[in-house]
Order: structure tokens, then sequence, then C-alpha cells
């Protein structure tokens, strides 16, 4: 009688898995949905971000303040021990 049922379950195990795995699915989505907490605070968009970090910057205020685009300081200075700095 198992090997019946075996060879009927083998040939035709597609028919039985999507059925399970739904099953499955959506038990696993409910218990999920009850455990967790599905709550994401609201964030404004990056560009939204971007554009007030921009427009509240002190450069952009005033139009007439314009530097050129030139690094000023050495790169290479920039993390240096105590030891190795210049003592004025």
């Amino acid at each position: 009688m198992w090997p019946i049922i075996m060879q009927f379950l083998r040939s035709n195990a597609p028919y039985f898995t999507l059925p399970v795995a739904a099953v499955v699915g959506v038990i696993g989505y409910n218990l999920e949905g009850l455990i967790s907490d599905r709550y994401t605070p609201y964030t404004k968009p990056v560009q939204d971000q971007r554009l007030e970090r921009l427009t509240e910057e002190d450069i952009l205020k005033d139009p007439t303040n314009v530097q050129k685009l030139k690094y000023h300081e050495n790169v290479l200075g920039k993390n240096l021990s105590p030891s190795l700095q210049n003592k004025n």
C-alpha cells in the first residue's frame, strides 16, 4: 500500500508542493505580523533633506561670498600624531 501512495505522491509532487508551500507561507506571514512591529517612522526623502541643508548654509545666503574650489589645508597633515606635529 505504501509503495502505491509514494508512487502517486512522487508522480504528482508539483500539484502537492504548491498548496503546501502556500499554506506554510500564509501561516508564516501571519505569525510574523503578530510577533514583529511593522511600524517604520516617517523620514523626509533624502533629496528634500539635502535641499534644506544646502539652503541653510551661510554660503548660499550671501551671493557675494564666493570662494574658489580649492582645498586650503595640507592633506597629509590631517591625522598626524602629536609627536609629529609642528610645535611653534
